[in-house]
């Protein structure tokens, strides 16, 4: 699938509540799902760990980067990583902040969207 089908099929998807994130466990190696808020910009899907680098979903993609991502019934695979450019951090942070708390430019961010680790998943068709 094309670049630029992904990115529309991934707007097409952005206002749905949550997605559905897959990692394999670190220790164990079975598969570790959970529902989680999300949001995406072109082809990249953003999340919010408000547990850090503690949360175990993270310590996983840290691990192992390949995951695989479900929103509504469509399908992805992805590589996960902390987000680390200071642009995209921002980006991140801002695009959750108004999907969930109505986040308006030129406001502050709340403790959540502040204090989050931000990941961006770089999404592929599965």
């Amino acid at each position: 699938m094309p670049s630029t089908d992904l990115n529309t099929l991934a707007a097409s998807l952005s206002n749905e509540d949550y997605c559905y994130l897959t990692t394999k466990g670190r220790v164990s190696g079975n598969p570790y799902k959970i529902e989680i808020w999300f949001g995406i910009h072109a082809s990249n899907l953003y999340l919010l760990s408000g547990g850090g680098l503690d949360s175990d979903w993270v310590k996983n993609l840290l691990r192992e980067p390949k995951v695989d991502v479900r929103i509504d019934k469509f399908n992805f695979s992805g590589k996960a990583m902390l987000v680390n450019n200071p642009e995209e951090d921002k980006l991140a942070r801002e695009l959750l902040a108004a999907k969930y708390y109505r986040w308006k430019k030129g406001k502050p961010l709340n403790d959540w969207a502040r204090t989050a680790t931000p990941v961006v998943v770089k999404l592929s068709v599965k």
